[in-house]
């Protein structure tokens, strides 16, 4: 099951790195980049150019410990397509719930966005693998603090957007489980500038969590 090479990988790594803007053609040197630097979850934004050729494209560095998948899925359709992609998690913007059961029919990993308790109770209730408080911009590590202290522990709960490494541990402080992570490829950058800044965030990371 998809959902327990999550776990395994959110266990090795709690960062999710989003491939905000990037290309088949840069995909997969960009991928081995990252994971070279302790990057175990790798999400292609289905906005992103032509993001099923480079799901497609990434999917081969895969294993039992670094999934690959796609976010902004807003729908069955796009569920499946990522499916046949060779995709294996599926990350929503909000929460759908059927969108959500097609996922998890698909027997892959889903994390609905949330941005309330609400919210968050029903992705639960839907299935959620993981919870995506989204976006983080918006909100603070207060907000991730009360949601954490409602919210079971069983399942993960991870800010996403405008991460800094500096600002890790304030939330990781207030209950954060893992991070989204949109500043590690930016269009233009070379694999080796993106492992690079990976590499910032896993020691930030690291230094943590010691």
């Amino acid at each position: 099951m998809n959902h327990e090479i999550f776990g395994r990988a959110f266990a090795a790594c709690p960062l999710i790195v989003v491939l905000r803007g990037v290309r088949p053609d840069e995909v997969v040197a960009v991928g081995e980049a990252l994971i070279a630097a302790g990057i175990h979850i790798l999400e292609v934004p289905l906005n992103a150019p032509d993001a099923f050729e480079s799901i497609t494209r990434l999917s081969a560095l895969a294993s039992d410990d670094v999934i690959i998948g796609a976010s902004n899925v807003l729908d069955v359709d796009s569920v499946l397509r990522v499916q046949a992609a060779g995709g294996q998690m599926i990350a929503l913007p909000h929460v759908d719930p059927t969108v959500v059961a097609a996922a998890i029919a698909a027997e892959m990993a889903v994390l609905p966005g949330i941005f309330t308790a609400t919210e968050a109770f029903a992705a639960i209730a839907a299935g959620a693998h993981g919870l995506k408080f989204f976006p983080a911009e918006a909100g603070s590590p207060a907000v991730i603090k009360a949601l954490r202290a409602v919210l079971p522990r069983t399942v993960p709960l991870l800010p996403v957007g405008g991460m800094t490494s500096d600002g890790l541990g304030a939330w990781a402080d207030a209950g954060a489980d893992g991070f989204g992570l949109d500043a590690l490829f930016i269009p233009g950058a070379t694999a080796e500038e993106c492992g690079d800044i990976a590499r910032r965030f896993v020691a930030a990371l690291s230094m943590k969590v010691a």
